[in-house]
């Protein structure tokens, strides 16, 4: 009985602290008061696209653990890269009374009436590093600087062939991602900013003639599609020549690539595998990179990004303005969603100990 006593005496003591600091206005963001507050606000959902990247995987245990580690329940879903199975999902999340809801979207197109379901039952909606296109009905957008990351791969292919320096021509393929993807456009006209003037000069050259968008998409950034086309590429292009370098927007399609050029005899001292970019920094080809296979990746750190999306939620939430740095950009054709964008970093065989493993993101043992 005295401990039970006891027990509550501490319980009490802890409550008047808790007052006693708001009252003098020392509770902070993140604080225990919002945590308690945050906590009254129920389950949020969280749709992921897939399970077949493990991009998509971190970033759902990232986002479920800050809005747990704020005091909320969540209930996370992978569509498997099936735009009718998300909306299913996303459907049945409403029907559970969700408090909000974060979407990484397979379709871009394909949300419309769920999002009309959600804004029916008051439920905000953060779309995930892809822009959900054609409806009102999104709340606030989490992503990176999309542009910059296909600046980064184009220049790094600038820089490694020495074309600042008036070297060439060199043969380039170009690779872009998913057409259902808005994303994939600003990965490709970043790269294409840079890359352009160097095609009209002929300093790179397209033996394919695929230069346009429409022509070099990657549905569901498949990796094996990526194979089969640049298998094709090489068959029907370069029986005379090489590939001098490869603009490849994500590490899942860098790895089909790598298997066609390695199929057709590249990565000997005679043939020279070709500059090849990437995205997401996957443990798969950062091993890549540091054995000479795959050259570069851009790394998005994604426990950032689902800070932010976490943040957006708890802020709409408890009814403050979510932070933004970008209300210009993102028309996703009824209307401008203000953003927060993280910054992408180039990575390769040079950096990737300071960044990836100085940083956290991997250890050295993950990478051997």
């Amino acid at each position: 009985m005295r401990t039970r006593r006891a027990a509550l005496a501490a319980i009490a003591s802890a409550a008047s602290l808790a007052l006693t600091l708001t009252a003098c206005g020392q509770s902070s963001e993140g604080g225990s008061e919002e945590k308690t507050e945050s906590a009254k606000g129920g389950t949020i959902g969280i749709a992921m696209p897939t399970k077949s990247s493990e991009r998509w995987i971190a970033d759902g245990n990232n986002v479920v653990k800050n809005l747990e580690s704020k005091g909320y329940k969540t209930k996370l879903v992978f569509g498997e890269d099936d735009p009718e199975n998300q909306v299913s999902q996303i459907e049945n999340l409403i029907t559970q009374n969700v408090k909000a809801l974060i979407v990484a979207a397979i379709d871009n197109k394909s949300l419309n009436g769920v999002l009309q379901q959600a804004k029916d039952a008051g439920i905000p909606v953060i779309a995930y590093d892809r822009l959900i296109l054609g409806t009102p009905n999104v709340d606030y957008y989490a992503s990176f600087d999309n542009s910059k990351v296909g600046e980064l791969q184009a220049n790094y292919i600038v820089e490694k062939l020495g074309l600042k320096e008036g070297k060439g021509p060199f043969n380039i393929e170009l690779f872009a991602g998913s057409n259902d993807d808005n994303n994939t456009k600003y990965f490709f006209n970043g790269a294409m900013s840079v890359l352009q003037p160097y095609i009209n000069d002929k300093k790179l050259v397209v033996k394919s003639g695929q230069t346009k968008l429409t022509q070099v998409t990657t549905l569901r950034w498949d990796g094996a599609t990526a194979q089969r086309r640049m298998d094709d590429i090489l068959t029907r292009t370069y029986t005379s020549g090489r590939v001098d370098a490869v603009l490849s927007p994500y590490d899942g399609i860098s790895i089909g690539i790598l298997s066609a050029l390695k199929s057709d005899g590249y990565g000997t001292k005679a043939k020279p595998l070709p500059v090849l970019t990437g995205q997401d920094a996957e443990l798969a080809s950062v091993k890549s990179i540091i054995a000479g296979g795959q050259t570069q990746t851009v790394y998005k750190d994604t426990r950032e990004l689902a800070k932010v999306a976490s943040n957006m939620v708890d802020a709409a939430l408890n009814g403050k303005k979510p932070e933004i740095n970008d209300d210009k950009t993102y028309d996703n054709g009824a209307k401008v969603i203000p953003a927060y964008l993280l910054e992408p970093v180039s990575v390769d065989k040079t950096n990737y100990e300071k960044v990836l493993v100085d940083g956290g993101y991997y250890t050295a043992a993950d990478l051997k």
